[in-house]
């Protein structure tokens, strides 16, 4: 697997006396195998004023990026370089995460910030943070911060925040996908196509309408409301589970059916989709006794968090018809060991993670990261939607969503990929 360097660097502190400065860190995925690119397929990208809720767009004081180029990667840099260094503070980007020997675990001591992308996580265990007792702040770009252990956090003083909304849709679009993906079994039909054949009986033999089958959300927050919303126009009749119902009003205009728990809605639902965070009391939710409540050939598409469901239990669903087929974009731990068994197991539309990491969503996530970066140096409030842990405690979104704990036992097993 390619590698990038570690990169790192300061402005100029004669500027800026009087200003402390501090180190961020910065883990990113790597960089095209062909190189970062020089040009892309589109010039720019559609104007979004507002999210559906009203909630407005991040609103930085500057960007110092294009929008629609490829931020997420190690020469992107999230477009915050120049503006960290202008500070006088030092930001090394890396995509060097794993194991004691990377250059996460080696900035650790003189960490004051730290920013991860859900898609390329960095593991912030107990042991690391407890190893890193500058850090006050751990900044995920993008939604979904279950790779940091928010008990240990809350412990520390440290403020864990994420850029609430701005890929949602994104996510939402990519269920969707997946969803039609599967019922109409495309992935294999085109692996015919690509390879020379014209094999109509074996493309339709598993190949179904969505139109009246019942599908059901674990979680209706932003991004399983917006799958409903994007599911309702094929004639499919949509249920969900949530801990908040959500108003009167929306059930009626989706003619949604809500279900007081999720092991009640998976015997009804022909696709089941995840939506809901990574936490204790979410980890492994799906294992052999609850898919056992499952139809005999359900769908299931999980684009939330891998550690939602028991790894191996998935393989024997599929293996043995109880699920007709899964598809996501997320594993545990990321990025999967190469002998990962939903890389090979049957009927399965995997893709890595990808579904919130769009062109589209790293503009807003960039731009979100920048506005939190503001705040915190300047010493202003981080906006409530924005914040998981803060002062101690679960703060904001997070005391909405999440529940404390640790999440990130095993992920040291992302090792694998690198030695693979």
């Amino acid at each position: 697997m390619p590698r990038c360097g570690c990169r790192s660097g300061t402005a100029d502190a004669s500027q800026l006396k009087g200003t402390d400065m501090a180190k961020v860190v910065c883990v990113l995925y790597d960089d095209p195998v062909d190189g970062y690119p020089t040009s892309y397929a589109r010039d720019d990208l559609p104007k979004i004023d507002q999210y559906p809720d009203g909630q407005s767009l991040p609103t930085p004081k500057a960007i110092d990026f294009q929008p629609g180029t490829l931020l997420g990667s190690v020469s992107g840099e999230l477009g915050l370089r120049k503006y960290v260094e202008s500070l006088g503070h030092e930001f090394v980007v890396t995509s060097s995460k794993d194991g004691p020997n990377s250059d996460l675990e080696k900035h650790l001591h003189d960490a004051e910030v730290i920013i991860s992308q859900p898609f390329w996580p960095a593991y912030l265990t107990a042991e690391r943070i407890a190893k890193a007792p500058k850090l006050k702040l751990a900044l995920t770009a993008g939604i979904g911060s279950d790779h940091v252990d928010l008990q240990a956090a809350i412990d520390h003083g440290v403020t864990v925040a994420e850029v609430t909304y701005c890929n949602s849709n994104s996510v939402a679009e990519h269920v969707v996908m997946m969803v039609l993906g599967l019922v109409r079994n495309y992935i294999p039909s085109h692996d015919w196509a690509r390879n020379g054949g014209w094999n109509i009986a074996d493309c339709v033999a598993r190949s179904y309408d969505v139109e009246g089958m019942h599908v059901g959300t674990v979680a209706a927050g932003r991004i399983g409301l917006r799958v409903l919303r994007l599911l309702a126009p094929f004639g499919m009749h949509l249920h969900y589970n949530d801990r908040h119902r959500l108003p009167e009003a929306v059930e009626k205009e989706l003619n949604l059916t809500w279900h007081a728990t999720r092991e009640e809605m998976y015997g009804v639902c022909d696709v089941v989709t995840l939506n809901c965070p990574l936490h204790p009391e979410t980890e492994h939710m799906i294992n052999d006794e609850t898919l056992k409540l499952f139809k005999r050939g359900a769908y299931l598409v999980n684009t939330a968090r891998g550690k939602l469901c028991d790894r191996d239990a998935i393989v024997r669903a599929l293996e043995s018809g109880r699920l007709a087929g899964y598809a996501g974009d997320v594993w545990f731990p990321q990025p999967a060991p190469n002998d990962h068994p939903w890389r090979t197991m049957p009927h399965n539309g995997m893709t890595p993670h990808i579904s919130g990491t769009s062109l589209s969503a790293q503009t807003r996530y960039a731009a979100g990261t920048r506005e939190i970066l503001e705040c915190h140096f300047e010493n202003r409030p981080i906006r409530d939607e924005y914040l998981i842990v803060q002062g101690g405690s679960l703060a904001g979104v997070g005391a909405h969503s999440y529940s404390k704990g640790n999440a990130t036992g095993g992920s040291e097993e992302a090792e694998k990929y690198e030695r693979a």
